[in-house]
Parts: C-alpha cells; structure tokens; sequence
C-alpha cells in the first residue's frame, strides 16, 4: 500500500482499467439479445440436438420390453442347466434307437415351447424371440417352410434350435422303412444346405411313429423324438394326457392355426402367460435334451 492515498482513492483508481471492458461486455450482451442469438437456458437446448437425442429415450427400455408383448411381468431366466446325457430306448438289431420324450425330467422350474411345420412366418414373432431373449425350437416341414427359410435363418440367428419335422408332413407309422428314411433323412439333407442345421431332434407328424420310425431315425441322426405334454389352441392350452396344470419339464406344442387366424405372436403371449401363473419360465430344449 502507498502512503498518502485514501481508501476511497483506492478503490477509485482499482477499477479504472475495467471500466471499458465492462462496457464492451454489456453492449456485446444487449446485441446479442437483440438478435435472438442468447444462450437458452432450457438444459435440453443446451445440450444440442444429438445430445438431446442421446437422452430422450426411442420406445421400451429393456426391462420394459415385455409390456410391448401383452406380459404383466418381466419372463423370469432360466437357470444354467446341468450338462447331462439323454437316455436311450433299449436296443434292437444291435443298434440303439432314440427315446421318445413327450416332457423333461427336471426339477428347474422351466417348460418349453416348440413349433411345428413353419407355414407360419410372423415378422412380429421374431421381433418377440429378439426382445423377450425367448428360447423356442422349430420343427420344419420343408414343404411348409420351403418357399421362405430366411425367415427361420433370422430365428436361428437369435438362437432358436432348428429340428426336423420330415419333408412333405406325411403320416409315417405302417410306412416302409426306405419311405420313411427318405422324408426323415432328405429333410436333415434340406435344412443342412438351407439354414446349416445338424438337428438331432426328430417330430414325427401327427405324433404317428412305429419302430421302423425309430429305426429311420436313428440312422438319420436323431437322438431322440420329441412328442408333447400341453398344445396350444388359439385360445387356450389343452392337455392330451388329462393334466390340468403346466409342470416342470413340460413341452408344449404351439401348433399351426389354421381356422381362426390368431397371430403365432398373440397365442405365444397366451402361453406365456400361463406360464408365468404358474410360476414357471421357458428353458432351451436343447439345453436338456
């Protein structure tokens, strides 16, 4: 501090240097105001357009998606399965044939949803299978799927398992053992070069099969034919076997429907429901089988 200089003085002489600056401030900011460039003090406008696209959210988030699909409450996930080995039927002639299964034997609390034929391609079930992480397996007819297989290479990119449903859906029980060979074999051959399948798991149309079904089969590659324990009708779930509640392990068969016109998407949602007041989930078949 020097001698001989007022606080008034002080202060005075202090601030003479930013006297312009302010002045030059204040006339740049009426400017501004004037021609509407002032900066918004909406935080959303602050940010810019792609910024503010970044936090406003575009459809479901994820642990909403299941609203989209007509469920109350997320589908639960399935528990990590335990590695095991299918079982067997006994043996004849020397070869070992596959087992017929219509359920799984488990005690995870999961069932699981299988399709037949493939004349059904609804764009919107895929959207379903993507958003809902949904395990389902598909058993192709290629006489139903084969004008369209890229909708099913869609399905198999999400993870859906790929098995074999014969070629033209023919009755096969009382066929001779080469008829039966041609639509089970030729069917493995169609859904290899079409989609790059291997399925190891076999329905046989109808639920009609004999042993020489099984015979055929087995010399086609399948390990086990796979039947059902619940079906899905358009509007309701019905059980051949006189169960009257979904169990553990359970297959079900949501079937072709071709009366009614009830979306594939619309009858999967009604299955799960039942599902879920069961207090079950879906598990991947192939997972167990």
């Amino acid at each position: 501090m020097r001698p001989g200089r007022s606080p008034r003085a002080r202060r005075a002489g202090s601030g003479r240097g930013r006297r312009p600056c302010r002045s030059l401030a204040g006339l740049l900011a009426s400017a501004l105001l004037l021609t509407g460039c002032a900066q918004s003090v909406d935080p959303i406008e602050r940010l810019g357009k792609k910024a503010a696209e970044g936090v406003r959210p575009h459809g479901p988030t994820p642990d909403q998606s299941y609203r989209r699909w007509g469920l109350t409450e997320p589908l639960a996930r399935p528990p990590r399965p335990a590695a095991r080995a299918l079982a067997l039927a006994p043996q004849t002639a020397g070869r070992a044939l596959p087992r017929v299964v219509d359920h799984v034997p488990t005690r995870d609390r999961v069932v699981f949803l299988t399709y037949d034929d493939g004349a059904e391609k609804d764009p919107r079930f895929v959207d379903m299978v993507r958003e809902l992480r949904l395990p389902v397996s598909v058993f192709l007819t290629d006489t139903a799927a084969g004008p369209d297989y890229g909708h099913f290479a869609r399905l198999r990119e999400l993870g859906a398992g790929i098995q074999n449903h014969t070629l033209d859906h023919r009755v096969l029980a009382g066929l001779p053992y080469a008829g039966q060979r041609a639509e089970i074999c030729g069917q493995q051959a169609r859904l290899r070069s079409r989609l790059g399948a291997r399925p190891r798991l076999f329905r046989p149309p109808y639920a009609s099969y004999d042993t020489t079904t099984l015979r055929a089969a087995a010399d086609c590659g399948i390990s086990a034919l796979v039947l059902w324990r619940a079906a899905m009708t358009p509007t309701d779930l019905v059980y051949p076997h006189g169960k009257h509640h979904l169990r553990p392990g359970d297959i079900i068969l949501v079937g072709p429907d071709e009366t009614t016109g009830v979306p594939l998407q619309q009858r999967t949602t009604l299955v799960l429901r039942r599902v879920q007041q069961r207090g079950l989930t879906v598990g991947r078949l192939e997972d167990y089988l």
